[in-house]
């Protein structure tokens, strides 16, 4: 099994469920994780998954503001099932750096990992 993975992509956005989040916009980090199988991959970037692609795909999700972390999660999931059919397993996670709580709270997380059904 191959893993190619984006780890701590830095994005400023305006997601969020209330009003201000959505005018302030607030620091986000999203890691990505994609597994497929070694297929005689060889020395070519269309058998495998090229990290630019990923990387436009989750860029291009996080200049969309939606109000739930979890639905920018699932597309993002979508967007890359979509553009690397072959792929066997795919995590996105999402850390909103300091979420609007009360106190100090490093960050919020939400996490999504699809699994291709055998």
């Amino acid at each position: 099994m191959i893993k190619v993975a984006l780890h701590q992509i830095k994005f400023f956005a305006y997601h969020g469920f209330y009003p201000e989040e959505q005018i302030l916009g607030s620091h986000y980090l999203v890691d990505v994780e994609v597994e497929f199988q070694n297929k005689n991959i060889g020395d070519e970037i269309s058998k495998t998954v090229n990290y630019e692609k990923l990387h436009t795909i989750v860029s291009k999700e996080m200049q969309q503001p939606r109000k739930l972390l979890e639905t920018l999660v699932q597309e993002m999931i979508d967007k890359i099932r979509s553009g690397f059919s072959f792929l066997e397993k795919i995590k996105v996670g999402i850390k909103k750096l300091n979420p609007p709580l009360p106190g100090e709270v490093k960050y919020s997380l939400v996490e999504i990992t699809w699994i291709k059904e055998a």
